[in-house]
């Protein structure tokens, strides 16, 4: 109860005080990759239920000629590179935590067609609400791989505190600032996870 009352109350005073970055941001988005705006995407939250999760685009929406998205490298340009090293991508999320979708603290929501890929262990870190930021990523976010976030997700599941969530955030906005771990090594944002080979 403390951790949603706690969500609730400083997701609305972000959203009041961030209001003009958050127009701000629309506009340069709309300038420099066109409408949409918003990067919209079904994602599992809390025991694996799908909500539609929202983000400020930071892609072109370039497809081949098979009308399949490019690569994300090649459809992430050097002002969505810049939205997403400063997190300010991330904004529109503080209405998922508004709603109930999120918490400001939790791992992050991927995509539903990991769900069937998680072991036993991995599939504890959806027995919490996905977070805007968590344990993994000041832990090394995108620069770590699959297994090792997920060990850190269900660490985090199994010693969440309130105290430790007013860490995870204070780190955060520090890993913001140093701008580390936007990417996996190779890669414009973070390798297709397809599954854990060895499962113990």
């Amino acid at each position: 109860m403390i951790k949603r009352l706690f969500d609730i109350v400083v997701s609305l005073i972000a959203l009041i005080i961030f209001s003009p970055i958050i127009l701000l941001v629309a506009y340069k988005i709309a300038k420099n990759l066109g409408k949409p705006v918003l990067f919209k995407q079904k994602r599992p939250g809390l025991h694996g239920k799908v909500f539609e999760m929202i983000k400020f685009r930071s892609m072109k929406d370039a497809k081949d000629e098979n009308g399949n998205p490019l690569p994300d490298q090649q459809r992430l340009t050097p002002f969505g590179m810049k939205l997403r090293s400063s997190s300010l991508d991330e904004l529109p999320g503080l209405w998922n935590v508004l709603k109930g979708d999120m918490s400001l603290v939790g791992p992050r929501p991927l995509l539903v067609e990991y769900l069937p890929l998680y072991n036993e262990e991995q599939a504890k870190r959806h027995n919490v609400r996905p977070g805007i930021t968590g344990w993994a990523q000041i832990n090394g976010r995108n620069a770590i791989s699959w297994e090792d976030k997920f060990k850190l997700d269900v660490w985090y599941v199994e010693n969440q505190s309130f105290w430790l969530d007013i860490k995870i955030l204070f780190l955060t906005v520090k890993k913001v600032f140093i701008k580390d771990g936007i990417s996996a090594e190779g890669e414009a944002t973070m390798t297709r996870f397809t599954g854990t080979k060895n499962d113990n």
